[in-house]
Parts: C-alpha cells; sequence; structure tokens
C-alpha cells in the first residue's frame, strides 16, 4: 500500500494556484506527451535518493559540506559529452579542494541532467518595439526571438527526458569508471595552481593534498584496492518548476511504497514559486526526495517555517535545504531572523549558500553579468552570520560551466565589462568559468579551514579528509 502525505497524489497540484506556468496551446498534445512520459524509465532511482538524504544529514550537522552547482539552465544546442565533461571536472576539482579545506566529506550535486526550466520576472519580453512570450529554457521554448520559437512545446519536454538520460548516463561512467580518481583531479587543480595569479595563495593546501594522497599510497591504499580513491558519488539536481514533467516521471518506490520524483535526485523550490498553498509546494511536500527552497529577501519568517512544516512535517534530517540567496548587501540584516526563528523552532535543515541570484547586474550596455568579489562576499557574510548564531554552514550553490565562458567580472585575472564579449554564450543567467569556480573553491577552502567547528569530528570525516 502506497505511504502518502494527507490529502496528497501526485496530481493534487492541479487544484492550487500555480505561477510560472507557461500557456501550452495545445492542450491535447500536452497531455499525449505527459502519458508517454508517465511510461518512460525512471531517471534516477529511489535508493539513489536515501543515500542523498542520508549525506545531507550530516550536512546539517556541520559532518559534511554541500557542493552544488553546474548551469543557470541546460541548453539543447550545447548537449555533448565535452560539454557534460568539463562540468563534472571542475565540480571533482573544487570538491577535492573543498574537502581539505572543510575536512569533512563532500556531497557533489549536479545541477544537471534536468536543469532545463526557467522562472521569468515576467511573461513578456520587448526588443525594438516587438512583444513576444519570454523565454522559459528549452524545455518549453526556443530563445531565438520569433513568434514560433516562443511558443510553448510540450514535445521539449520528451527532448530533455532524453539528454537528461544521455547526461546521467555519462555522469555515472565518469563517477564509476575511473576519471574521478583522486590522483587524477589532483594533477588538474595542481595545473590551476601553477598557472593561476594567485599560485603562492594556493600552492600550501595544493602541496598538503599531495602529500595526503603520497602518504595514503604509503599505507598501501590506492586506486587499484580502494574504491572511494577511485569512484565518488554524484547527484543530480533541478528547480522543479515544470511540473506537467514531474508528475509524469513520479513513480511509487517498490521496496518502500514512497512516492519518489525520478527525474532527478534533489529538487527545489524557486523563490518565485514557494508560496505556501501553491501548486510547486504541494507537489513536493508529498514526494520523498530530499528537497530545497530558495530563500530570497522577501522571504518572512512566519512564511519559512509555514514552509517547513509543510515540507517536513515529521522534521526527517536530510530532508529540506534551505537555500539562501539575499544578496552581498542583504545577507547580514536578513538571514540572522531567520535563522533563529528555525533554530528556536528546533528544526533540522540544510543552510545552503546560493551567492549568485542575488548579486546579477546590469552593465551600461544592458547586458547581464555578476562579480566575482560580490559572490565570494555574500558566501564569506553567509558563514559568518552562522557562526555567530552556533549553526553550520551546510554548503553553496553556484551557477557555473566548465567551458572558459566570459560572464561574470571579476576574479584573479579581473575580467572587466569589456571583457564580457569575448564569450558570453548564456541564454539566461551569467555563470562563473572554470578557473572563477575553482578560484571560487580555494578562497571557501581557505575560509572552511579557519572555521573549522568541533562537529566536524565525527570519524566518518576524518576518514573521508584523509
Amino acid at each position: 500500500m502506497t505511504a502518502q502525505r494527507p490529502g496528497w497524489s501526485p496530481q493534487s497540484w492541479r487544484a492550487r494556484p500555480i505561477r510560472q506556468v507557461p500557456d501550452y496551446p495545445d492542450q491535447a498534445a500536452l497531455g499525449a506527451v505527459e502519458q508517454r512520459l508517465g511510461a518512460y524509465p525512471p531517471l534516477v532511482f529511489a535508493g539513489e535518493a536515501r543515500r542523498l538524504r542520508e549525506a545531507l544529514a550530516l550536512a546539517a550537522d556541520g559532518r559534511a559540506f554541500v557542493l552544488q552547482g553546474g548551469d543557470c539552465a541546460e541548453s539543447f544546442s550545447d548537449y555533448n559529452a565535452n560539454s557534460i565533461r568539463d562540468s563534472f571536472r571542475v565540480l571533482l576539482q573544487m570538491a577535492v579542494v573543498l574537502t581539505f579545506g572543510a575536512g569533512v566529506p563532500v556531497v557533489k550535486l549536479g545541477r544537471m541532467a534536468g536543469q532545463f526550466a526557467k522562472p521569468r520576472s515576467s511573461d513578456t519580453e520587448t526588443i525594438d518595439g516587438v512583444t513576444l512570450p519570454s523565454y522559459r529554457g528549452d524545455q518549453i521554448n526556443g530563445p531565438e526571438f520569433t513568434a514560433a520559437a516562443r511558443i510553448p512545446d510540450p514535445a521539449r519536454m520528451e527532448q530533455a527526458y532524453n539528454q537528461s538520460a544521455g547526461t546521467l548516463n555519462l555522469l555515472r561512467a565518469f563517477a564509476q569508471g575511473g576519471y574521478a580518481d583522486l590522483h587524477q583531479v589532483h594533477r588538474w587543480n595542481l595545473g590551476f595552481v601553477e598557472r593561476s595569479p594567485l599560485a603562492g595563495r594556493y600552492r600550501d593546501l595544493a602541496q598538503r593534498i599531495d602529500e595526503t594522497l603520497n602518504f595514503m599510497a604509503a599505507c598501501g591504499m590506492t586506486s587499484l584496492n580502494t574504491p572511494q580513491i577511485r569512484e565518488t558519488e554524484f547527484y543530480t539536481s533541478h528547480e522543479a518548476l515544470l511540473l506537467p514533467y514531474e508528475q509524469a516521471l513520479t513513480r511509487v518506490d517498490s521496496t518502500t511504497g514512497d512516492w519518489y520524483a525520478c527525474s532527478a535526485h534533489f529538487l527545489w523550490i524557486g523563490d518565485r514559486t514557494r508560496q505556501p498553498d501553491g501548486a510547486h509546494v504541494e507537489f513536493l511536500r508529498g514526494v520523498r526526495n530530499p528537497i530545497g527552497v530558495k530563500v530570497g529577501p522577501t522571504t518572512s519568517t512566519e512564511d519559512l517555517l509555514r514552509l517547513i512544516e509543510i515540507l517536513n512535517p515529521d522534521d526527517e534530517a536530510g530532508r529540506l535545504s534551505l537555500i539562501v540567496r539575499q544578496g552581498a548587501d542583504k545577507v547580514a540584516a536578513n538571514l540572522p531572523p531567520l535563522l533563529r526563528a528555525v533554530t528556536r523552532e528546533g528544526r533540522r535543515v540544510v543552510w545552503l549558500c546560493d551567492p549568485m541570484h542575488g548579486n546579477t547586474i546590469s552593465t551600461a550596455a544592458k547586458v547581464k553579468t555578476r562579480d566575482f568579489d560580490a559572490i565570494l562576499g555574500e558566501t564569506k557574510e553567509f558563514f559568518d552570520v552562522l557562526a555567530a548564531e552556533g549553526v553550520a554552514p551546510g554548503g553553496v550553490h553556484v551557477e557555473m560551466t566548465g567551458q572558459d565562458v566570459t560572464e561574470c567580472i571579476g576574479g584573479a585575472r579581473h575580467l572587466s565589462e569589456a571583457d564580457l564579449g569575448e564569450r558570453y554564450e548564456t541564454f539566461c543567467d551569467p555563470r562563473l568559468n572554470a578557473e572563477q569556480s575553482l578560484e571560487l573553491a580555494f578562497q571557501l577552502a581557505e575560509e572552511l579551514k579557519c572555521r573549522r567547528a568541533p562537529l566536524a569530528d565525527d570519524p566518518r570525516a576524518q576518514v573521508a579528509a584523509q
């Protein structure tokens, strides 16, 4: 018999008010796509989601650190093995650096294999006097500014499914087939250190990693006899925005009778769709995946506590992550009341920092960008606020790519507004490039090393950090 939340079913969201929904002109075609997707194999499995939930429970207590990263929105046109490999590679590089900085295991969570839909601040956009529906991600419509491209097309959901399946297949091969070997990843990091303008600053950490790997080898722990050196756990995530797609890929776990959203291991609710009585909250309250909620500058303590009660009524460790996206100039004022309210209620959540979405700016030429210093500044401020309240930081959530794009200004190479035109490729929000992403990891590792909490003395954390 299927276990459910009271009054919940995979389609109960349809009776709730919904925002950020595309207006499909052909409802019959939409229904046919949903029906076909409902018969397709799941993309992920319930057991994998449960393992992630256990890892996130450690992060809630400061015994693990979450690295969640990937594209702002995946693109059908950029779907190729090299792009997937490069983003996976940079996430691995960041994870190794953060593991040594935090002294705890790093939970690797990609914004990959499903991040095809994006919320928009306006339903329409106007260029040169022409107004068309906004681009909502390749899963819904096309980025080209034409009337035909902007019509929501349900067939795009099947293409998103197929690309997600291909991406997951490749990610699993990379994670389990030797590409994730710690020695290999460390060699990549050494290359970065040598060419970075901040080489001296990073060389000490790189040397400590090298010494640790040599010590492990001397003790007989090598890639040949220790799977933990050769392989890694890698999970996928995306914003659960397009609910017809999410419902179609929801399945009952045969071992527990629970419902799981099988489009990704981890799903989150965005800042624009977190209404407690809304459709997106209703859908995610009933699936058993670990889930997240974006916490923006307009989030009140009352709404946040209500959301926590709805989404995690049993206060299950690892079930709920709060992804804080305030902005570098707002986090110090806005986060403490929220943090104190959640702590006062005794709720167990994972606190993640999203330093990207609150720090988007426009240049004089009306090009969206983000400043590396603001991204780093919000993250450090987030750490400061949590430390003052005696709460462990659970991790970071960043928009990044393994490509050498020029979309965010700043960083060690001091990219300026004049450099943005060299390789500005995003159709949505600006992303950290490969070098900026790894630079951020090294800087955060230094912060975490200084702030390492007593909670990190868990034996599992010590083994993973050796």
